[in-house]
C-alpha cells in the first residue's frame, strides 16, 4: 500500500550519486541517548521498549498509533518468523494423514507470519455472510474489505497524483488544503534525503547501526510512511508527541510494510518459477484476494510433500517464501530517528497565502526537537525528547481528519471467528485477542491456555463482532450543521482558542507572576482544545465514510482483565454521546409494548438531571409530560425549541426522540421498527463487586444490589455526607482550624458531579493527588474560584474530605481493598505477578511492574 502511495506521488524519474551522510545534527545528537521504559522482567530481556504488533497498533490515542488501532491504544507481540516453522517441518518427526497435515497447518498458523495466518484462515473458517446478505454481495464486500486493508494508502496515491499534476500544469496549490500541500512540499526533500541514505550502503555502511535497515524499501514509500505517521501522531497529542513513541511506530511501520511487501514479492516469485517450470505464462497478480488462493495452494502443495516425506523440497520453499526475522525494538528506534531526523532537516512551512506580496516569506522548520518534563508520579524530575509543530501547522491540522488514511477501519462483513490468541478479527491487517501492551507474562499465559478453555470467551467476542451497526444519517447531519457553525453545542468544542491575555504594564513582579501563569493556562485550554477538535474530525470523518455503507461490523478484543472493547478507535458504540448517537443497529426489530415502555424510560435516562433517579413509573410520565418537545426535537432539532440541547446525552436523546416520534404518529405504535441500541450500565460497578465480596448490605443497598422503589445513586449518597462534613468545619473558627475558609468556599459547589470521578476511581487504588486534581478540574470547569492558590487549596480539602466519606460509607471494601494490596504485596516479595482465572477461562496477569531505563546507542 506504501509503495502505491509513494510510487504515484512522484511524477519525475529522479538519480542518486553514491556520498557520505552528512554529519549527524543537533538533533541526533540529543537523541543518542534515548531513555526509555521498560518491564524489569528476569526472564525478559531488557529491550526497553514495548512489544508492538505486525501492522502496529494504539488506545490509544496516536500515542499508541491511531491510524492503525488503539487503542486509546493497543501494543501487542510482533509474530515470529517462519524459521521456527521450517525447522519443525524439517524434524525428523514422521508426518502422515490428516492429523499430520493439521499439525503442519498448527503450526502454519502459530508461528508463521500475520499476514501468512491471516491468510491462509480466510477460505478456511464458516462464510459469516451477515442477515439476509447473499453469497454474491457477500464475496463483493469481502473483495472490497480486502483491498481496504491491504490497499488503503493507494486510493491516497491516486488523490496525490491528482493533485500534484494540478499543481504543476494549472497552478492550483491555493486551492489544496493548507496541511495536504505541506505533503506535497515535504515529499520530494524527504526522499531525495532518504535516497542519499540509502545510496552509501554501496560503502558497507560503515557506522551507521541503523543502516542494515534502511534498504527493505524505496525511499519515496518511507518518505510517504514519515511524514503520515508523525503528522498522525501529532494530530492526537496536542501537537507534540515524545521522540521515543514516534520513532517506534514509525520504525514498526516501516518493518510491517517492509514484511507485507516481502510476502506478497515472494508469492510472485514463486508464482513465476512454478509458470516458467510448467510452461505457463500466465501474468502475476496484484490482486490480494487471488494471492490467498495462490497461498492456499501453495500450502497443500506443502502438505502433499510432506505426505511424500520431500522434507528438503519443503525446506526450500518455506525459505523461499519467509526468510526475515523481527527486526527488534533497537533497531525500530534506530530507523524511526533518523527518518524523524531527516524530515526535520527537509520539512519547511510555506507561506500562508493570504501572506501579503511584498513581505519577506514566513518559512522556518515544521517541527523542532525539545526536551520537557513529566509530572507523573513515577517520572517526577525526569526529562524527555519531544517533537513539536509548528503553531501553523499545528491549526492545521485540526481540519486534516477527512485527509487522514485510518487503516483498522470498521469491517463491511463479519470479522473472522476468534480461534488463538493472533488468529481472528481482521483478514489481513494483525489482529490480537488480547492487549497485552508489551507484558510478555499475559501474552505467553493466553498463547499456552488450551483453546476449548477459552471457547466461552472467543464465542462471546465472535457474538459482539458480529453485531451489525449503521450510521443514523439524520443525526450525523444535525452534528456536521453545528460542527461547521462553529460548534460549541451538545459537548461539542469550541473552534475558538481562549485569547491569551495581554502583558500588563507594569513592572510588579507579582503582577508578572499572575500574567505569566493565565498565559500558561490559556495555552493549556487551547491545547486541550485542539486535541478534542481532532478527535471529533476523525470521529467525524468515520461516519461520513461509512454513512452510505448498508452496514458495517466492529471486531472486538480483551483488554488484559477481560473487558472487550472494539479495536476500530474513534467512531465505535462504546464512545463518547456523539459516537453513539451516530450510531444505530443495521438490523432493526418492531417495538411491541414493552418495547414502547422501554424506549420511554430510554429517553428519560438519557435527558438525567435527576429524571434517571425516578422510579420506572416516573420516567415513563416524564417522557409523556414532554411529548410536545420530544416532537419539536425530532422535526426542528436545530430551528426549534431545542429542548433535546438540555440533555446529559443530547445526541442519543435526539435519536431517541426521532423515533419515538415516529412510533407515536404511527397507527400502530408498537410495530413501529427501531434501531435504537438501549445501553445499560451498572451503579459503580467496582464498589458493586466489593460490596458483594465482603456482604456489605449498607455498601450493597447504596450500588443497587438489593431491590428497591427507585436506584440508589451512590454519588449522591457520597455527595451527602462531603456536604455535611463541610457544613460542620464551616461552623469552625479559621484561627484553630485552617480548612474552614475552603469549607465556606465549597459548600455550595458539592453535588454529585463534583464526587463522581473520585468515587468511580476509588476502586481502581486513586490516591490523595489524583483525586485533588480530579477536584480541581471540575472546580476549575465551573469557575467557581478564580484565585488558582484559594482553588488549590480548595480542592486539596474537597478530595480528603471525599475520601473519608468514602471509607464511612464503603467501609467493607476499603478493608477488602488493604488486603489485596498486602497480599499483593507478598506475591510481588517472589518475584510473581497477581494472576488469576476468570469463570469464563480467561487467565489475568496483571502487568504491573517497577520501571526502568534501556538506553539505545546510534
Amino acid at each position: 500500500m506504501w509503495r502505491n502511495l509513494a510510487r504515484q506521488s512522484s511524477t519525475r524519474n529522479f538519480k542518486f550519486s553514491p556520498s557520505k551522510v552528512s554529519q549527524t545534527t543537533n538533533f541526533l545528537k540529543k537523541i543518542t541517548s534515548l531513555e526509555t521504559q521498560t518491564l524489569l522482567d528476569s526472564s525478559c530481556p531488557l529491550l526497553g521498549f514495548r512489544r508492538t504488533s505486525f501492522l502496529s497498533s494504539q488506545k490509544s490515542n496516536l500515542g499508541q498509533s491511531n491510524f492503525t488501532q488503539s487503542i486509546y491504544p493497543f501494543g501487542v507481540l510482533t509474530s515470529r518468523s517462519y524459521a521456527s516453522a521450517a525447522e519443525a517441518i524439517a524434524s525428523e518427526s514422521e508426518l502422515s494423514g490428516s492429523e499430520e497435515v493439521q499439525e503442519l497447518i498448527d503450526q502454519f498458523n502459530e508461528k508463521g507470519v500475520s499476514i501468512l495466518d491471516s491468510s491462509s484462515m480466510l477460505d478456511k473458517q464458516p462464510k459469516k455472510k451477515g442477515t439476509g446478505m447473499g453469497t454474491a454481495k457477500y464475496y463483493m464486500l469481502k473483495r472490497r474489505q480486502i483491498k481496504i486493508e491491504t490497499e488503503a494508502w493507494e486510493q491516497a496515491a491516486k488523490e496525490y497524483q491528482d493533485l500534484l499534476a494540478d499543481m504543476c500544469e494549472q497552478k492550483l496549490a491555493p486551492n489544496l488544503p493548507y496541511v495536504k500541500s505541506l505533503f506535497l512540499g515535504w515529499f520530494e526533500p524527504l526522499r531525495d534525503a532518504i535516497a542519499k541514505d540509502q545510496a552509501t550502503a554501496q560503502d558497507k555502511w560503515k557506522h551507521m547501526t541503523y543502516a542494515p535497515y534502511f534498504n527493505n524499501l524505496p525511499a519515496d514509500m518511507m518518505a510517504v510512511i514519515t511524514m503520515h505517521k508523525l503528522v498522525g501522531l501529532l494530530m492526537t497529542n496536542a501537537g507534540e508527541v515524545r521522540v521515543v513513541q514516534a520513532a517506534c511506530q514509525i520504525g514498526e511501520a516501516i518493518e510491517n510494510e517492509a514484511r507485507i511487501q516481502s510476502f506478497f514479492k515472494s508469492t510472485k516469485k514463486k508464482n513465476a518459477t512454478d509458470n516458467n517450470l510448467e510452461g505457463d505464462s500466465e501474468p502475476l497478480t496484484n490482486d490480494p484476494e487471488k494471492l490467498i488462493k495462490e497461498q492456499e495452494k501453495l500450502k497443500k502443495r506443502v502438505t502433499s510433500l510432506i505426505k511424500k516425506q520431500k522434507l528438503q523440497q519443503v525446506r526450500g520453499i518455506v525459505k523461499g517464501h519467509v526468510d526475515s526475522k523481527p527486526w527488534g525494538q533497537d533497531a525500530l528506534v534506530k530507523v524511526g530517528c533518523r527518518l524523524i531526523q531527516l524530515l526535520m532537516e527537509t520539512a519547511y512551512i510555506q507561506p500562508p497565502v493570504d501572506q501579503l506580496g511584498d513581505s519577506p516569506p514566513d518559512i522556518r522548520p515544521a517541527f523542532v526537537h525539545t526536551l520537557k518534563s513529566f509530572t507523573k508520579e513515577a517520572l517526577k524530575g525526569r526529562r524527555y525528547g519531544v517533537i513539536e509543530c509548528d503553531p501553523l501547522v499545528r491549526k492545521g491540522l485540526e481540519k486534516t481528519g477527512r485527509h487522514m488514511i485510518i487503516p483498522y477501519m470498521p469491517m463491511l462483513v463479519p470479522p473472522l471467528n476468534w480461534r488463538g490468541y493472533n488468529r481472528g478479527g481482521h483478514f489481513f491487517l494483525p489482529s490480537y485477542v488480547m492487549r497485552t501492551h508489551g507484558a510478555r507474562q499475559q501474552r505467553e499465559t493466553i498463547k499456552m491456555t488450551p483453546r476449548s478453555q477459552l471457547e466461552p470467551v472467543f464465542q462471546a467476542l465472535d457474538t459482539l463482532g458480529s453485531t451489525k451497526w449503521r450510521v443514523n444519517k439524520r443525526i450525523l447531519g444535525v452534528i456536521d450543521r453545528m460542527w461547521a457553525s462553529g460548534g460549541c453545542l451538545a459537548g461539542l468544542v469550541d473552534q475558538e482558542d481562549v485569547p491569551l491575555p495581554e502583558k500588563p504594564n507594569t513592572d510588579d513582579e507579582t503582577e508578572i507572576k499572575k500574567w505569566k501563569w493565565k498565559v500558561k493556562t490559556a495555552k493549556k485550554q487551547n491545547s486541550e482544545k485542539h486535541s478534542q477538535r481532532c478527535d471529533i474530525e476523525l470521529k467525524l470523518s468515520v461516519a461520513r465514510k461509512m454513512k452510505d455503507e448498508e452496514g458495517f461490523y466492529y471486531p472486538h478484543n480483551l483488554d488484559f482483565r477481560g473487558r472487550a472493547y472494539p479495536m476500530h478507535p474513534y467512531l465505535n458504540h462504546l464512545g463518547s454521546d456523539l459516537c453513539r448517537g451516530v450510531l444505530e443497529f443495521e438490523e432493526g426489530h418492531p417495538l411491541g409494548k414493552a418495547g414502547l415502555h422501554w424506549l420511554k424510560i430510554h429517553l428519560a435516562n438519557l435527558y438525567a438531571g435527576g429524571v434517571d433517579k425516578l422510579s420506572y413509573e416516573g420516567r415513563v410520565a416524564f417522557t409523556e409530560n414532554h411529548l410536545d418537545d420530544i416532537f419539536d426535537s425530532a422535526d426542528r432539532p436545530l430551528e426549534g425549541r431545542r429542548w433535546w440541547l438540555g440533555a446529559e446525552d443530547p445526541f442519543q436523546c435526539l435519536a431517541t426522540c426521532i423515533n419515538l416520534s415516529e412510533a407515536l404518529r404511527s397507527p400502530s405504535p408498537e410495530s413501529t421498527i427501531s434501531h435504537i441500541p438501549v445501553h445499560m450500565d451498572g451503579s459503580c460497578n467496582g464498589l458493586q463487586h466489593y460490596a458483594a465480596l465482603g456482604r456489605d448490605k449498607l455498601g450493597a443497598a447504596a450500588v443497587n444490589l438489593v431491590g428497591g422503589d427507585k436506584p440508589a445513586d451512590v454519588y449522591s449518597g457520597i455527595a451527602a455526607r462531603v456536604l455535611e462534613i463541610m457544613r460542620a468545619d464551616a461552623d469552625k473558627d479559621p484561627a484553630t482550624y485552617p480548612y474552614a475558609s475552603c469549607a465556606r468556599l465549597l459548600i455550595n459547589q458539592v453535588d454529585r458531579k463534583l464526587v463522581k470521578q473520585t468515587v468511580m476511581t476509588s476502586v481502581y487504588g486513586v490516591t490523595y493527588i489524583g483525586a485533588r486534581d480530579q477536584i480541581k478540574k471540575r472546580l476549575k470547569e465551573r469557575c467557581a474560584i478564580e484565585d488558582d492558590s484559594k482553588l488549590f487549596g480548595a480542592a486539596c480539602y474537597a478530595a480528603k474530605t471525599t475520601l473519608t466519606a468514602l471509607g464511612e460509607m464503603f467501609e467493607a471494601a476499603r478493608s477488602i481493598m488493604s488486603w489485596l494490596g498486602e497480599c499483593a504485596k507478598v506475591i510481588a516479595s517472589e518475584n510473581q505477578a497477581v494472576r488469576w482465572t476468570t469463570p469464563l477461562g480467561l487467565p489475568v496477569v496483571q502487568p504491573y511492574h517497577q520501571l526502568g531505563r534501556h538506553l539505545v546507542m546510534f
